[in-house]
């Protein structure tokens, strides 16, 4: 029988709503263990899924397909793949999984079509950088559906992160490649990404990730299939050469969104959105690479500044959790010396 009378003021007794700003009022149960924390596999799965997204921006502009084609055949492969590995568990979707995944599905769906066209139209660091701008969304969307606190010490973290970002960017103003609407559609797939956040961690809370996986993605089939017959004036069938980068785009972007899924269960909604910050850097170094955007400018500081506040953030929650799970006993203190 555990003694909460001394229980320590900044962590919530199990069982009790939490107030501790760094976690929010996240609920913690002795039998069945902490949730909505920031676990260290979750971290990992999380920036992992994001260094496969910053990847997948620099295959999409390597493909020679329109941008919404490339989008729904991306995402109708993942539907085959997942429908498949779901039989091949012996599952099945339910009603039930398709109607908690549909607002999630319909947002991610228009995000990659609207995002993907964005690529085609600008700079990669330009679409990547306003993506970027997410966070500011979605700390809003934590405080106030998921009762996520947001500390002073992470607010300060993620603008500085936001100003390496904008180093990054204008950084690369030199460069021929840019359009106003390139721009724009930028911006409009950023607020369906973090729509996405919002529907997928409400989601994940009564629909398993592998489920959860495949009703997006079949979903998102049938909301682009549409869209993607009017835009060209009928279903472009992909050339033989261009298979091969549409699988690329399904093993890793696409295996980036099941680990964010798995995550969104294990990690603050408002520390994921700050990790996307790393997404212009990875994705700048990618386009410097291999699409001749060369690093310039302000932009090699402006990676740097990224880096470090992305560090802190990851390295201040990692402490966080673990301090947590020794405080209700799931985890017990090193020996001290």
């Amino acid at each position: 029988m555990r003694n909460y009378d001394k229980w320590p003021s900044r962590f919530p007794k199990p069982g009790v709503a939490g107030s501790n700003p760094a976690w929010g009022t996240a609920t913690v149960s002795v039998e069945r263990g902490p949730t909505t924390l920031n676990s260290r596999p979750g971290l990992i799965a999380a920036v992992t899924a994001i260094v496969f997204w910053a990847t997948g921006n620099v295959i999409v502009r390597l493909v020679e397909l329109p941008g919404l084609q490339i989008a729904f055949w991306r995402i109708g492969l993942a539907a085959a793949l997942y429908w498949l590995i779901l039989v091949a568990a012996g599952r099945r979707l339910r009603w039930e999984h398709l109607k908690r995944s549909a607002p999630a599905a319909i947002a991610i769906s228009l995000e990659i079509a609207v995002f993907f066209v964005a690529l085609k139209a600008t700079t990669i660091a330009n679409t990547t950088v306003i993506a970027a701008l997410q966070p500011i969304v979605l700390l809003f969307f934590g405080l106030r559906r998921f009762g996520e606190r947001v500390t002073v010490r992470l607010v300060v973290l993620a603008t500085l992160a936001l100003a390496g970002v904008a180093l990054v960017v204008f950084g690369s103003s030199g460069q021929p490649i840019w359009s106003p609407r390139g721009d724009f559609l930028a911006f409009v797939a950023m607020l369906l990404f973090a729509l996405y956040y919002v529907f997928a961690k409400a989601a994940r809370e009564e629909v398993p990730a592998l489920e959860f996986q495949a009703a997006v993605w079949v979903i998102g089939t049938a909301v682009l299939l549409p869209i993607a017959a009017l835009d060209a004036g009928g279903i472009v069938v992909p050339e033989s050469r261009h298979w091969l980068a549409l699988l690329v785009l399904l093993a890793i972007p696409g295996t980036g969104h099941f680990l964010m899924n798995w995550a969104h269960s294990r990690v603050k909604l408002s520390v994921t959105s700050i990790l996307t910050l790393g997404l212009p850097v990875l994705s700048t170094i990618g386009a410097a690479l291999f699409l001749d955007e060369p690093i310039i400018g302000w932009q090699l500081p402006g990676i740097v500044i990224v880096v470090v506040a992305l560090g802190a953030v990851i390295r201040r929650e990692t402490r966080l959790h673990l301090e947590q799970l020794e405080a209700v006993g799931a985890l017990e203190p090193e020996p001290q010396a």
